[in-house]
């Protein structure tokens, strides 16, 4: 496995393993100061819309994010599971990885019950610093459907 291919995954592990131990708080450091958090659909990248469901240009704003889930948004008790595919890197150039990953969610409810809440892939730009930590420049969270049936509350 290449260098590039393993980091894009590592860094995936890594941030799937954050939220999915509703350690959320730490979330926000997977991206750079600026950076483009954003989930949509496949249907609206289609149709060339460039809003999302969720959209934060700095990683102040996924902070406020977190901030906003711990202490004012009311919503059902819920966990998620991350599986992450393999990567497909597209460019490792001086602008960064460019790599995209098929992703499943599933959704454990306070009751037990669980369902698939979101499948789609993700498309990122990653940088690595000089200490050699990659962040993500650019996470765009493509859902194949365009339906969310609840509040979409936790980071995908």
């Amino acid at each position: 496995m290449s260098d590039t291919l393993f980091r894009v995954a590592a860094l995936n592990t890594r941030y799937a393993a954050v939220i999915d131990a509703d350690m959320l708080e730490e979330w926000p450091a997977f991206f750079l100061p600026d950076c483009l958090y954003k989930v949509t659909t496949a249907e609206n990248l289609r149709k060339g819309y460039q809003a999302g469901v969720i959209y934060a240009d700095s990683r102040g704003m996924l902070e406020d994010r977190v901030a906003a889930l711990r202490r004012a948004n009311i919503y059902e008790r819920q966990t998620y599971r991350h599986i992450i595919g393999m990567p497909s890197v597209l460019a490792d150039g001086p602008d960064g990885i460019s790599a995209e990953s098929p992703f499943l969610v599933v959704r454990t409810m306070r009751t037990g019950e669980m369902s698939l809440f979101a499948a789609g892939q993700y498309r990122d730009v990653i940088h690595t610093g000089a200490d050699g930590t990659s962040r993500f420049a650019e996470r765009v969270v493509v859902c194949d459907s365009p339906r969310f049936d609840t509040l979409l509350a936790i980071p995908l």
